[in-house]
């Protein structure tokens, strides 16, 4: 893409090349009719001369050359002694003589793993980067669907902090009232997605929303479930089985401290809190509990979703 200001795009150029080149008009006339001043057309004309229509191309402003960038030696030394000694930057760029700036730019560059993700007996790397460049997407509705739990903290009665405003809020509450707990399934292939809030997050809560969810989901076109796919907690490990196998499903789970893994259900908890739970003031919690299967029906059937091409997640399943 050309950048924000550019006058032209590689049509544009191209209309330049043919009017000036084929047509033989001058130059300046051209420049001004396209709406650019003569030195950029002249400039155009030349790469095109030079490099033909590959020179019409947009290209990176990035410089061919770095006369301040550290030699590869060094680098290739600065990367050692963080391999061999796991030291920062600060102790790194005093042993090797170059400003401690420059290491962190250079273990940057070089895709070095941060001491904090390094055993540090052994220097292997023990966890697991949260930048991943694999993005996948099963081919079918139901192939893996995605369960989680977001804690939302109950309103209490006439509102909370949100509606009284903080100073207010805080004097009224007489002791904690605790939490909702959403319990959220999304399918991979459709983001079809189904919400409740239950009171709790234990084994049997979390085993009668699957069977619900299940139960959601076959009515809307998904009626098989192939993978289940959860983090570690005990509920989901444990008390799933039996629902699991009544459904023919098999439980994956994710690396321990990796919720990023299970990434889909992760971005609906994120869009339930931004798009249902605040997005306006709620004056209790049975008023929240309320709209929230009225913002599930537009999520799967209006809103539109990034990854499925601006098309709501029904536009993926089969009418039923």
């Amino acid at each position: 893409m050309p950048h924000a200001n550019a006058r032209l795009n590689p049509h544009g150029r191209q209309l330049l090349i043919d009017r000036v080149v084929h047509q033989g008009r001058p130059v300046a006339h051209v420049a001004h009719e396209l709406g650019i001043s003569r030195q950029t057309g002249y400039r155009w004309v030349r790469r095109w001369r030079a490099e033909g229509p590959h020179g019409l191309l947009d290209r990176s402003s990035r410089p061919h050359t770095h006369p301040a960038r550290v030699p590869v030696v060094v680098e290739d030394a600065i990367c050692a002694a963080r391999a061999r000694d796991r030291s920062g930057p600060d102790v790194l760029g005093a042993d090797l003589g170059v400003p401690a700036r420059t290491v962190t730019r250079v273990l940057r560059r070089r895709g070095m793993p941060l001491l904090r993700d390094l055993d540090p007996l052994t220097g292997e790397q023990i966890r697991a980067s949260k930048a991943t460049a694999v993005r996948y997407e099963r081919d079918r509705p139901g192939d893996l669907v995605h369960m989680d739990v977001k804690k939302l903290g109950r309103i209490p009665d006439g509102g909370g902090w949100r509606a009284l405003g903080r100073d207010t809020a805080d004097r009224h509450r007489d002791a904690p009232i605790g939490f909702d707990y959403v319990h959220s399934m999304v399918d991979d292939h459709s983001r079809l997605a189904y919400s409740e809030i239950l009171p709790d997050e234990k084994g049997p809560t979390c085993a009668g929303f699957l069977a619900r969810a299940a139960t959601y989901f076959a009515a809307h076109g998904i009626p098989s479930i192939e993978e289940i796919m959860t983090d570690n907690a005990w509920a989901y490990r444990w008390s799933l089985r039996a629902v699991a196998a009544d459904l023919g499903a098999k439980q994956i789970f994710i690396k321990p401290h990796c919720p990023w893994q299970n990434g889909k259900v992760e971005r609906l908890n994120r869009t339930l809190q931004t798009e249902w739970a605040y997005r306006q003031v709620f004056n209790s919690t049975a008023e929240r509990t309320a709209a929230l299967a009225p913002w599930l029906e537009h999520y799967n059937t209006r809103r539109r979703h990034s990854a499925l091409g601006g098309l709501p997640p029904a536009s993926r399943l089969s009418p039923t």
